[in-house]
């Protein structure tokens, strides 16, 4: 028994192939920290500024708290990604700044533990994702950012199906710098949504 739930809202369980997809944990702590830390040279050029405590216990349950808050409010997802055999997190998958009205927009972030980069698992992961967003929660369009020079995350976005829309000038502050980010976008065509 994987113990109570702090979510309100019914949480996603989502899966494909190798992997599986479900809300972050209390005890998912020690397994996240050791796998962030473990990659976290691999991790650092392409993500905010850690902070000094970024891996200690406080940070981890104020970090939850903020999961938590997000998804009963309806305004993020956050996922982990585990391998579905072994049960070992590889990763973790965000559907953040969800925004309803005119727009049905949501922004996706991603990250990977160094072990687990380049066998394809964030490609797998971000259709059913993908297939959540549009269908579940009835959104219309799934943005993503990356640096220019981060071709991994190039090629995992093409890949996944999203399309290049354009260059944001200083768009994000990572690892201290602003830094410009290639836009992608994937829409929901195709995906049975009924007619609003």
């Amino acid at each position: 028994m994987l113990g109570l739930s702090a979510y309100r809202r019914p949480e996603p369980e989502l899966a494909a192939g190798s992997i599986r997809l479900r809300l972050p944990r209390r005890g998912d702590y020690r397994e996240w920290a050791a796998l962030r830390n473990q990659s976290r040279d691999f991790l650092t050029p392409w993500e905010p500024r850690w902070g000094k405590d970024e891996l200690e216990k406080a940070a981890w349950r104020e970090r939850l708290r903020r999961y938590r808050q997000e998804f009963n409010s309806g305004a993020a997802v956050p996922l982990f990604i585990f391998d579905a055999q072994s049960g070992a997190l590889v990763g973790g998958i965000t559907l953040s700044n969800i925004r309803y009205g005119v727009a049905q927009c949501a922004s996706i972030g991603y990250w990977l533990g160094e072990p687990h980069a380049g066998k394809g698992l964030m490609v797998e992961a971000l259709e059913p994702v993908a297939v959540y967003a549009f269908q579940r929660l009835r959104l219309h369009r799934l943005e993503a950012a990356c640096i220019p020079d981060n071709n991994r995350s190039v090629r995992v976005l093409e890949k996944a199906g999203f399309k290049r829309e354009g260059l944001l000038r200083s768009y994000l502050k990572i690892n201290g710098v602003w830094q410009d980010h290639l836009l992608y976008a994937r829409v929901a065509d195709g995906y049975g949504r009924a007619p609003q």
